[in-house]
């Protein structure tokens, strides 16, 4: 692997003590990574769907789909899905609760709210998905509103993880769910060396022939191995006030579903 492409030890994706933060493999100040990540899915939102169909050969919607078999939703429930990118587990969502139920979309990125609600909109879904503009860190709803939030794919671009999940589970109702759908650590070390070369040698090549953008999807692997493992992700979400964590490593754990539950 070339000297660039080097793994640093992953973090908690927290801030550290001194102010800084990491945005990939590089460091920058705390207060500037939440402008970083803005302007980068405003670059990628556009072929958001596109791209993960390419890079993940379809996969991620075989995730997505047991993401929302394990959200315990039934029809008249709420679910809140954070950083929900171009809507696909909204749209799983709002078919399992039903027309009596709601599905709150949300994003940091208006760039990339403003794509999950055209799509759903063209998929039909309006009468119970609504939207808001808002921070994984600090949601804009009340306690306890929620029978399941869900992130996906975006915990690693939270600037203070361990903010992030705590409010995730201020906003679930006792006995509600928080799933965590992310990219995690392969569990075999033949695995993992293959996955280092196709997202240090390949995705970046593919970003820039079909998307014109290598820098922002070579952030996006970076950004994967900074995250923390799945154990101790597993850790963070029992000490933001989450039990009975359980996880779901698939893909030979290159991706990882965790779940908690709020009592």
């Amino acid at each position: 692997m070339p000297e660039s492409d080097a793994k640093p030890d992953p973090g908690t994706s927290s801030a550290a003590e001194d102010g800084k933060t990491h945005f990939g493999f590089r460091e920058v100040d705390v207060d500037r990574k939440a402008q970083l990540v803005g302007e980068l899915f405003h670059s990628v939102a556009g072929n958001y769907d596109l791209m993960n169909d390419l890079l993940s050969l379809g996969a991620h919607r075989l995730w997505k789909r047991f993401t929302a078999s394990q959200s315990g939703l039934r029809p008249g429930d709420s679910a809140l899905d954070v950083a929900a990118g171009s809507g696909d587990l909204s749209r799983l969502f709002a078919a399992r609760v039903g027309r009596q139920g709601r599905v709150v979309v949300t994003d940091f990125s208006a760039a990339m709210l403003n794509e999950g609600r055209a799509r759903l909109v063209d998929a039909g879904i309006v009468d119970n998905a609504s939207y808001a503009l808002t921070d994984a860190e600090s949601l804009c709803f009340g306690d306890e509103q929620f029978h399941c939030v869900c992130i996906a794919f975006g915990l690693r671009n939270v600037t203070r993880m361990d903010r992030a999940l705590a409010d995730m589970c201020r906003v679930l109702k006792p006995g509600g769910r928080l799933l965590v759908l992310e990219f995690s650590k392969p569990l075999l070390p033949a695995l993992d060396r293959i996955y280092d070369t196709y997202s240090f040698q390949v995705i970046p090549r593919i970003a820039r022939l079909v998307a014109g953008d290598e820098t922002s999807y070579r952030y996006l692997v970076e950004s994967i191995r900074r995250h923390p493992d799945q154990e101790t992700l597993k850790g963070l979400m029992l000490d933001a006030g989450l039990d009975h964590v359980r996880v779901n490593n698939l893909s030979g754990g290159i991706v990882a579903l965790h779940v908690g539950f709020r009592y």
